[in-house]
């Protein structure tokens, strides 16, 4: 079984760049278990990373203002809604599955969301927020869990 760990966000804005330090921390401590990639871009040109893998799991920062900072939240592919336009985003992981599916691309039969809450993704070159540091350690937790349950169902 192949399984990719993606990173997503933006090192220059605060607290956006909690999925690219979560994937490098998760890399180190997690080496040989899947394979490790960030990333800062979005839509489809995210298509690419998922291309030959069985299982995915995506980290990436959210901020519905429902949850405290620092709060590790699971979602799944299939419940996240089409994006509406205009967005930043332009594409998101609906249209992703979508799209690989009518082109036959060979693309991951589960994918995983693990998002963290944050306070602050306009920051430019600020500080994660301390809540969302402690969060952190909580989401490799979490991210690692899932790796584990993967393994034992293909061992």
């Amino acid at each position: 079984m192949k399984v990719l760990v993606l990173g997503l966000g933006n090192e220059l804005l605060s607290d956006d760049a909690v999925g690219i330090l979560t994937v490098r921390r998760l890399s180190e401590e997690l080496k040989g278990q899947a394979d490790f990639a960030e990333s800062a871009v979005c839509g489809l040109a995210l298509l690419d990373y998922f291309i030959g893998y069985d299982k995915a799991i995506i980290i990436d920062a959210i901020k519905t203002s429902q949850n405290p900072p620092g709060t590790v939240m699971s979602l799944d592919a299939e419940h996240i809604p089409p994006v509406a336009a205009p967005s930043p985003h332009y594409a998101g992981l609906p249209e992703l599955l979508a799209i690989s599916m009518e082109l036959k691309i060979d693309f991951p039969q589960e994918i995983r969301i693990f998002a963290l809450e944050v306070n602050d993704l306009h920051t430019i070159g600020g500080a994660i927020t301390p809540a969302v540091v402690n969060g952190m350690g909580e989401l490799v937790k979490v991210v690692a869990r899932q790796l584990r349950e993967w393994n034992m169902a293909y061992a």
